[in-house]
């Protein structure tokens, strides 16, 4: 699936909607996000000039925030919790795991599915936890995760 094309005027037009605030740069990355599901280079560089900050900042931002990415993501994202609990219960067994059956390593694409680390699902309880394409699974070992990227796969 291609990426969809980030224009400079609908970035403009974001920017607008909040003001244009160096303080709602977030919020601005947040709506580019949802909308592209990427934010590329030349986003960073025009987001600096209208917001007033260096691409430094906003790059910064970018990188920061496990949300933000700078390549544009496959048709699917998973993502599996690194956090304590969930490493405590074996999130490093199955993120070795998810990387040898999606052939793809953390922050990479393959077969249209992007594999993410991510620093807590808030699902402590039920570690270790994984988010498939939004929707949080809790006590997910192997064999459950095959079933869910196998149901994920189906889907498409």
């Amino acid at each position: 699936m291609a990426a969809p094309c980030i224009d400079r005027e609908t970035t403009s037009e974001i920017v607008r909607q909040f003001g244009a605030k160096p303080e709602m740069l977030v919020q601005i990355l947040q709506a580019i996000v949802m909308r592209y599901g990427w934010v590329p280079e030349e986003t960073i560089r025009q987001l600096a000039d209208e917001v007033n900050l260096s691409r430094a900042d906003v790059f910064g931002v970018v990188t920061y925030y496990h949300d933000f990415r700078t390549e544009p993501p496959g048709e699917h994202i998973v993502k599996i919790c690194q956090a304590e609990a969930c490493q405590a219960m074996g999130s490093r067994a199955l993120t070795d795991h998810a990387r040898e059956s999606l052939g793809a390593a953390l922050h990479e694409t393959s077969e249209d599915i992007t594999l993410e680390p991510v620093y807590c699902l808030g699902n402590c309880a039920c570690a270790p936890a994984v988010m498939i394409d939004g929707k949080t699974h809790g006590r997910v070992n192997q064999a459950r995760f095959d079933k869910l990227v196998g149901a994920m796969k189906e889907s498409r």
